[in-house]
């Protein structure tokens, strides 16, 4: 059965009067889902004890398994965690450089994951290494080539964005994966935006490491993300809280899962909510809804652009460009443009701002149409017209 976007709407918590188009930033999650989240948290708040100690770990043990099944990959390499940038603070912790090693990346990575490298790194003295992306990116090949000369001898791990935040760049990391395999050097994804908007199979993709938030995407309460490390690595990170899991009267069959798993008293409730958020994709036929919403998007993307009398930042097609769409803006367009289109047209769209040059980003999701991106479309031409 095929659902249009009002029906879609009508499953979500979004205020009616507003035209959402900034599902990148923090997701929304629908009602159904929500629901099962307040469900867990009433319980949690009915007996406290017996939902920490005892049901909480089975309760976390059938979300990953569910989560697993979804990224084909044991639950047991899986672990929760509250945001992406949480799961690379953990990794830049502890991963083993030293004074004149290399870790290799992209000018296009988010803000706290680069501020996050760029720590570590000073303290170990080891150097983090931005490749500066040259626009417009005209291939596949031509990103490669443009990374691939980044690597060195000295190259000990890659961080790379499976689609980037501020520029909305899907990136070709599987084929980044294959030369660092080939090459031995440790491969780190931030898949933030990916879970929910691509097809991720962590069985083939070849990431040593991989994170990604299931409260973008994947519809899932704020607060739930996931790290999954490759099992021959897993001793090698330890956890950023020393917590109940170290050292374990009881341990479990997996020290990772023993370390990382509870730390502390914390409502994981959003957690549990994963078997819920793909019980509801799954009832959308959310793989059919994404490729309408990547159709929408990239079939607007360049009237977009011409309105600006700006160039699009790469192809417009299914290498780059999935459910988000950066138009580069002016300056003098930047200011205020987010606030005159959400208190004069009630439309929520993010300006975004990268290495000095401005962005527009809409995020399209299920419950988007057309009419969302003509209005959108008709705000910005009036406000050009008022110079803005």
């Amino acid at each position: 059965m095929t659902y249009s976007s009002e029906e879609i709407k009508a499953q979500f918590l979004l205020k009616k009067d507003i035209t959402y188009l900034n599902f990148g930033a923090f997701g929304a999650c629908p009602r159904p889902v929500f629901e099962v989240y307040q469900n867990f948290q009433r319980e949690l708040e009915s007996e406290p004890t017996l939902f920490i100690n005892e049901l909480g770990p089975d309760y976390l043990k059938k979300s990953r398994i569910a989560l697993g099944k979804y990224l084909n990959c044991s639950a047991d390499d899986v672990v929760y965690v509250t945001s992406p940038s949480y799961a690379v603070n953990i990794i830049a912790k502890s991963l083993q450089i030293k004074a004149g090693d290399e870790v290799l990346t992209t000018n296009l990575e988010y803000g706290p994951c680069d501020k996050t490298w760029k720590y570590y790194c000073e303290q170990k003295g080891a150097t983090y290494q931005r490749v500066q992306v040259r626009f417009p990116l005209e291939s596949k090949e031509d990103f490669i080539e443009q990374f691939e000369k980044g690597i060195t001898d000295k190259t000990k791990l890659i961080f790379i964005s499976h689609i980037t935040s501020s520029t909305g760049l899907r990136l070709p990391v599987e084929e980044i994966c294959a030369i660092a395999n080939a090459r031995g050097i440790f491969i780190y994804v931030d898949g933030a935006h990916a879970p929910g908007q691509l097809p991720i199979d962590l069985s083939t993709l070849g990431a040593d490491i991989y994170t990604g938030a299931c409260h973008k995407w994947m519809l899932t309460p704020k607060g739930s993300s996931f790290l999954y490390v490759r099992n021959s690595l897993q001793h090698l990170f330890d956890p950023l809280i020393i917590s109940w899991g170290f050292k374990s009267p009881k341990p479990s069959h997996s020290l990772f899962l023993d370390n990382h798993q509870f730390q502390g008293t914390r409502d994981y409730s959003s957690f549990l909510t994963i078997p819920a958020a793909i019980d509801f994709m799954d009832r959308f036929n959310w793989r059919d809804v994404s490729v309408e919403c990547k159709r929408l998007t990239q079939t607007n993307a360049q009237r977009f652009c011409d309105l600006f009398g700006t160039k699009a930042i790469s192809k417009i097609n299914d290498d780059f460009i999935g459910q988000l769409f950066c138009i580069p803006i002016p300056a003098s367009s930047a200011a205020t443009l987010h606030d005159d289109l959400y208190q004069n047209y009630q439309v929520q769209i993010p300006i975004l701002n990268h290495e000095g040059n401005n962005y527009l980003r809409y995020s399209i999701q299920g419950f988007n149409n057309q009419q969302d991106l003509d209005r959108l479309y008709s705000a910005l031409e009036g406000l050009k017209l008022s110079n803005i």
